[in-house]
């Protein structure tokens, strides 16, 4: 099974809340999160920010959204090592990225502080592991350190994050 860490923003854009989203960014978000809970595994953290993250910005009753129903599956899934990867994060301020799991690389010292669990958890991962991204625009800002520290991004929705 492939595996994917999930950026926020794409189950935020699933749920129609994010308003620089077109109709075919939602829909690539909706479709793409369909195909993880049918066929592929989530990569977490074992202190959980990645989940305190998605609890934060989606429903874990499931409704009414699409990225509401993924969290509720996240929910639902974290437990069983079939669906779900836990992977160890180690926090450090010495880190230029704030966890010891990260690439230690200079260019990627500006990457949007939030966002760096999910290069941690894409780096930590025992698996080949695909990082989703919707409308983040700090993943195609980087995206030559991240190609060359191995992390691969997948992009749903280019026309909102790439140089045209």
């Amino acid at each position: 099974m492939r595996a994917f860490v999930v950026d926020t923003n794409v189950a935020v854009v699933a749920n129609g809340k994010s308003p620089q989203a077109d109709p075919d960014c939602v829909i690539a978000c909706i479709d793409e999160l369909a195909v993880i809970r049918d066929r592929a595994i989530i990569v977490l953290d074992d202190a959980g920010l990645i989940l305190s993250e998605y609890m934060k910005n989606l429903s874990i009753s499931g409704q009414p959204g699409s990225g509401d129903f993924f969290m509720k599956w996240v929910w639902e899934v974290q437990a069983d090592a079939s669906r779900c990867e836990q992977v160890h994060l180690t926090e450090s301020d010495c880190h230029p990225c704030g966890f010891l799991e990260a690439p230690n690389d200079p260019e990627l010292a500006g990457f949007d502080r939030s966002d760096r669990k999910f290069l941690a958890a894409a780096k930590a991962c025992s698996r080949c592991v695909q990082v989703l991204n919707a409308v983040d625009s700090d993943w195609e800002r980087h995206h030559v350190a991240l190609v060359r520290n191995g992390i691969n991004v997948k992009f749903l929705c280019p026309q909102h994050v790439c140089p045209r």
